[in-house]
């Protein structure tokens, strides 16, 4: 896609590796803005089995014995399909993550190669799980459509690298490209850079285009051919086109014959189960669906909201059983570090990684680490106890204009810190509030339980906790609420509500409310359950 990311709307068993080298031998609230995303495709610049139960046996009749049949001869399949089949079965447990060093995104990663940073990076990777990483190969940076030895040198010191971490590629190919009047100079090209890889199994797959748009009559004629082309080149190694949207992934997969599809989940993550069961919906039984890449800015949405963002994504593919979710990107992009395009001019995109560029680890790669080593998120993911550091919260101030919530060392119920709500104002559309979107993914029919600890000091007006529930489309579908609290000066008080998602229901809020209150209340503890 030729947009921004802004200006878009929208565990696992044992190593790829391994399987690869064995496949290779022969209430009333409003809805929050969606998480903007710049696309990574910038404008292109001018192309230079059951077992059986076991039964007692019959007593042993003599009977002749019968002729000799013979059986007809065993068909084997070519290797070729065996490999295919083992990069698939791998793929898709794949824990991948999408990389271009801190100093060096996007083509800059080729022109200024640093062999020791690569190294570096990916060993820090695979500390964290990662089995598989996804690089971006650009044809006027490599040379077209001859590539230069120089290059297609530095990408198999990057493949032999990964290797050495025990970690398999994803090769995106024509990235930052538009050329798609040229389909013999493309499968030139094409075949020149997968050469070296046809029978590799350090190669996991390929994907054609990053987020290619079906919608461009030209792009889609264009990779109408040169999927074949690709698989032909190197038939042992799965082939896809990313997309960016489910109504995109439909397009791709009503006129592309894919080995499997890839999606990519941006936008609002509490209701990332309804877009992973739409993309499902839409690719079928017929090819494997993997989530290629999912994330949120930083500077946009702060480091605590990342976090959860994340967490919501990996819970909900692990409900819809999707088993590989790779996140967007390893790290945080320095100033110079994207060369000029589009996506160089937007803020938020040097902010998507796991790590800052000085190399240490945001909240969210703890979330990462945990979802690929099967362990359970850090408790600080949903920050119940309000005890996180300043921006590392994923809790959102609603309706502000009637009063902002403050965190306060002023009274706790357990810990050192609470949030409180003073001098608040009402309005015909709700409270305000301070709300969370849990990270486990909302199905109709489930109990949900909340509570929290609240405690006020001439307290007026209303306060208590409320569920408010939303459809795929984000539509109010109503919500439930606790007793209030007492007005008043109070001790700390236990608030709770239970209510059913409803429905149609794909996401819930959970609101800590006070409205109408000239004095202080405070909260602190939440604690919720599923069932």
């Amino acid at each position: 896609m030729n947009l921004p990311r802004a200006l878009r709307i929208g565990l696992l068993p044992a190593t790829v590796t391994a399987l690869l080298l064995s496949a290779a031998a022969p209430a009333g609230a409003v809805p929050k803005p969606a998480p903007a995303k710049v696309s990574k495709q910038a404008p292109a610049k001018a192309a230079p089995s059951k077992t059986a139960p076991s039964k007692t046996a019959p007593a042993k009749v003599s009977k002749p014995t019968p002729a000799k049949v013979s059986k007809p001869a065993t068909v084997a399949k070519p290797a070729t399909a065996k490999a295919t089949a083992g990069r698939l079965a791998a793929l898709q447990v794949a824990k991948q993550i999408n990389y271009y060093p801190s100093a060096a995104g996007w083509t800059k990663m080729w022109t200024s190669f640093d062999a020791r940073t690569v190294d570096a990076d990916l060993a820090r990777a695979r500390g964290m799980g990662a089995d598989s990483v996804r690089v971006m190969v650009f044809p006027s940076v490599f040379g077209y459509p001859t590539p230069k030895p120089e290059y297609t040198a530095k990408l198999a010191q990057f493949v032999t690298t990964a290797a050495g971490h025990g970690m398999t590629v994803k090769l995106t190919l024509f990235d930052w490209w538009n050329s798609y009047g040229d389909v013999t100079g493309s499968s030139t090209w094409a075949s020149a850079i997968l050469a070296p890889y046809r029978n590799d199994p350090r190669i996991l797959s390929v994907d054609l285009q990053n987020e290619l748009d079906p919608d461009n009559a030209a792009a889609l004629a264009w990779a109408k051919r040169l999927v074949p082309a690709v698989q032909a080149a190197a038939p042992a190694i799965p082939v896809t086109v990313s997309s960016n949207t489910v109504a995109r992934l439909a397009k791709v997969r009503a006129n592309l014959t894919l080995d499997y599809y890839d999606f990519h989940l941006y936008g609002y993550s509490e209701r990332a189960l309804s877009a992973i069961r739409q993309a499902q919906a839409v690719v079928g039984s017929a090819a494997p669906l993997v989530v290629g890449e999912t994330g949120v800015s930083a500077l946009t949405w702060g480091e605590g909201e990342q976090a959860a963002f994340l967490a919501r994504v990996f819970q909900a593919a692990s409900v819809a059983g999707i088993r590989s979710v790779a996140p967007w990107t390893l790290y945080d992009f320095t100033p110079g570090a994207i060369p000029d395009s589009a996506v160089a001019k937007s803020p938020g995109e040097y902010h998507y990684g796991l790590y800052r560029t000085d190399g240490s680890a945001k909240p969210a790669a703890a979330v990462v680490k945990a979802a690929w080593t099967g362990t359970a998120f850090p408790a600080s993911v949903q920050d119940l106890g309000f005890e996180n550091a300043v921006g590392q919260t994923p809790w959102r101030s609603f309706m502000p204009e009637l009063g902002v919530p403050s965190l306060t060392r002023s009274a706790a119920h357990s810990g050192s810190w609470s949030v409180s709500l003073s001098g608040t104002g009402k309005a015909s559309a709700g409270l305000p509030s301070y709300r969370l979107n849990p990270v486990t993914a909302v199905q109709p029919g489930q109990k949900w339980h909340a509570e929290v600890w609240a405690r006020g000091n001439a307290a007026t007006g209303t306060t208590q906790i409320a569920l408010s529930w939303f459809d795929a489309n984000d539509k109010w579908l109503g919500g439930q609420g606790s007793a209030l609290l007492a007005n008043g000066t109070t001790g700390w008080t236990k608030l709770a509500v239970d209510g059913t998602a409803p429905v149609g229901a794909a996401s819930v809020q959970v609101h800590l409310k006070s409205g109408a209150n000239t004095g202080t209340v405070w909260f602190d503890d939440v604690a919720m359950s599923v069932a």
